[in-house]
Order: structure tokens, then C-alpha cells, then sequence
């Protein structure tokens, strides 16, 4: 990957980060003063609750996809660190579908809110959960890609012994 694309990639990160503060400090009071306009008392701390918590399991992806482009930068992706930050991820993703599928629980009692509204939640928890998923399966690719260069310097290291 190149020097531009990593820099304009962690551009994008910052605009994005900085997006998801604006977004906690801004607009989620305002959320909540139009949830106790509206008379949701009985949904308002939940649901603040779970979008507070959510937009910090973003924020934690961006941190860590931010780590792992370090480490793409300095050459050193393909060992054993990244695999903490990948399997943060993956705890980030799955704990925003869970939030997703709680919000959706939250949210289909009564008449105030759509059962449609409610299936789309449920199903941005599916696509949240795929993507856990498939970031699980890019991490076994990670492993097979660090054992790879692993078992390459190990040969290196017996042929410049031979030699």
C-alpha cells in the first residue's frame, strides 16, 4: 500500500472520528431533548444508552484500523501484534450488532415506532454481524499470511546458513 493511500485513508479516519464527536457532543443531547419532547421517557435512557455505546465501538474500530495502518506503514502488519487489534474489531462489530439487535428489542413494544423501522434495525444487526464475520475470516487469512513469513524467514535464515 502506498504512502499517499495510507495518508489520505487516516485523513478520512480523522474527518471521521472527529464526525463521531460532533455527533456525541451535538447530537445526542439534542436526541435526547426531542425524546423527552416526544413523551419516550419510558425508551429514552435505554436507547441513549445504546447509541452512546455504539458510536464508541465505532470509534474503537477507528483507532484500531488506524494501529493496523501503522503498522502497514512500517512493514510489521504481518506479525503477531495485529492480531490484537483485529480481534478488537471483532469484539467492536459484535458488540454493535448486539447493540443494534437491543436497540430493535427496545424499540418494537408498542405503537410508537414502526415494525418496519424495527426489521431495518434488525437487519443493519445482520450486516453489523457479517461484517464481524468477515473480519474474523480475514483474520485467519492474517494467520496463514504471518505463518507464511514466518516459515520464509526461517528458510532464509537456513540457506544463509548453507551458504
Amino acid at each position: 500500500m502506498g504512502k499517499a493511500t495510507i495518508l489520505v485513508l487516516r485523513i478520512v479516519l480523522a474527518m471521521v472520528f472527529l464526525g463521531t464527536l460532533f455527533v456525541q457532543a451535538v447530537l445526542v443531547p439534542l436526541f435526547a431533548i426531542d425524546l423527552a419532547e416526544a413523551g419516550a421517557e419510558a425508551v429514552r435512557v435505554p436507547v441513549l444508552a445504546i447509541v452512546v455505546l455504539g458510536i464508541l465501538a465505532f470509534q474503537v474500530c477507528l483507532f484500531c484500523v488506524w494501529r493496523l495502518l501503522t503498522m502497514v506503514r512500517r512493514g510489521t502488519v504481518f506479525s503477531s501484534g495485529a492480531f490484537r487489534y483485529v480481534d478488537i474489531v471483532i469484539g467492536a462489530l459484535s458488540a454493535a450488532a448486539l447493540l443494534l439487535f437491543a436497540l430493535g428489542a427496545v424499540l418494537a413494544p408498542g405503537e410508537s415506532v414502526a415494525p418496519g423501522v424495527v426489521l431495518l434495525i434488525g437487519g443493519m444487526g445482520m450486516t453489523v454481524a457479517a461484517g464481524a464475520l468477515l473480519v474474523l475470516v480475514m483474520r485467519a487469512l492474517l494467520a496463514s499470511a504471518v505463518a507464511t513469513a514466518a516459515e520464509a524467514h526461517q528458510l532464509r535464515n537456513e540457506l544463509g546458513g548453507v551458504i
